[in-house]
Formats: structure tokens, C-alpha cells, sequence
């Protein structure tokens, strides 16, 4: 899964921020907290949820089960809003 095309992520130094570009049902602004950011990241190629999981967990001192959670959590919601191409 990755980020679909008619979504753009941008690094404004503080936030992840996700931008629709029209190309979709959805259009607005989405922006993160560091978490959410750092998935998003993830996102920009082509990857699996047990892979994003792994790299939380050597980014930050938090469990498999945390961070697992919190992927599925980001997950759900930017599917929600077409986000995310499978």
C-alpha cells in the first residue's frame, strides 16, 4: 500500500502535512502530529503495515502492540479520505 497519487506530503519542519491536489472526492488539508507524520512518511513508497510497524519500533522505545495500533489507527483514517492506494 501506498499513498494515493492525488494526495501530496509535505514536511513543514514542525508537521507532516498531506495535501489533495483535486484529484480526488476529498479536498482539504491534513495535518499530523509526529506519529501520524512519520507513517505518512512511510507511506510516500510502497510498503506493508508489518513494515511500517518495525520501523516505529526502532524509532521510538514503544511496543509492537502500540505501534501496531496506532499504524492501523493512521491507516483506517487516511483510507477514509481516499489516501491510500493498495
Amino acid at each position: 500500500m501506498k499513498l494515493n497519487s492525488g494526495f501530496i506530503a509535505h514536511d513543514n519542519g514542525n508537521d507532516k502535512l498531506l495535501v489533495s491536489t483535486g484529484a480526488t472526492k476529498f479536498s482539504g488539508l491534513v495535518r499530523s502530529n509526529p506519529t501520524a507524520g512519520f507513517i505518512i512518511g512511510c507511506l510516500e513508497q510502497d510498503t506493508t503495515e508489518d513494515e511500517i510497524v518495525k520501523k516505529m519500533t526502532k524509532k521510538w522505545d514503544v511496543s509492537e502492540e502500540i505501534a501496531r495500533r496506532d499504524v492501523q489507527k493512521i491507516i483506517k483514517q487516511l483510507k477514509s479520505i481516499g489516501a491510500i492506494d493498495e
